[in-house]
């Protein structure tokens, strides 16, 4: 809790706007791609609301990056306090997944919550598939997160490298378009991605037309396990060496 308050005061605490910030960015986000693609395109392609279709996209993919980066930083961010005794890296990375996923959800909430409104659209809600969604999205984050940790500890330009990588994810994870509508050897390689299975999975929980049937629930918590499991043995092992380092 102690490490909670401490990140909520650092990171909303001292900025205009405070926790304001939270909403507005992935409201932006959202904002920006609903104006552009509807100047270029008719209809959306799920639904009538251009509002909709982005925010079931994109809002998952903004708690995953928060997740994965925040958790990733957790070392540099409680650097001081972790040389004493009482505070573990454990309680440094526990903090901050807490923390970032009840920020993201109560953002998420609030923003498809007001979409709905806004958009007078007429939905069906599938709450398991939203669930479903979040969790998976929750496990990737922590996963990568934590592996990254390690990483990010034994190679400081690591961030930068990550950052690199992973910037086509926005476009591969299927927040513009839905990947089944590629051929399907180009399906292939994107179901490949990990995230792009919660953001079509929280797509079926606000379109009953759409049916994410190449949704592999087993594929992320597996590739979320393995990732975690391993970013925790190599913290056991080395998280003196990255703390003197």
């Amino acid at each position: 809790m102690a490490l909670m308050l401490r990140e909520m005061g650092s990171r909303y605490g001292r900025s205009p706007g405070g926790y304001l910030w939270a909403f507005l960015e992935p409201l932006g986000g959202i904002l920006i791609l609903t104006i552009g693609f509807s100047l270029v395109m008719r209809t959306p392609p799920l639904g009538t609301s251009f509002l909709l279709f982005y925010a079931t996209g994109m809002l998952p993919f903004t708690l995953y990056m928060s997740l994965s980066n925040n958790i990733m930083q957790s070392f540099r961010f409680s650097r001081s306090l972790l040389m004493y005794p009482a505070v573990t890296w454990v309680d440094a990375v526990l903090a901050r997944f807490i923390l970032n996923t009840l920020t993201g959800l109560i953002v998420m909430i609030c923003l498809l919550v007001g979409v709905v409104v806004v958009s007078d659209t007429r939905v069906i809600l599938d709450f398991s598939a939203m669930f479903t969604a979040v969790w998976m999205t929750c496990l990737l984050g922590l996963g990568i997160g934590v592996l990254n940790c390690v990483f990010l500890g034994m190679f400081p330009v690591w961030a930068q490298v990550w950052s690199i990588i992973t910037r086509p994810l926005f476009i591969l994870s299927g927040i513009f378009f839905l990947i089944d509508g590629f051929p399907k050897n180009v399906q292939k390689l994107m179901w490949l991605n990990p995230l792009a299975h919660p953001i079509a999975e929280m797509r079926s929980g606000f379109y009953p037309s759409y049916r994410a049937e190449n949704v592999d629930v087993v594929y992320v918590g597996l590739f979320g396990l393995i990732t975690l499991f391993l970013g925790v043995v190599l913290l056991v092992r080395y998280h003196r060496d990255i703390l003197n380092n």
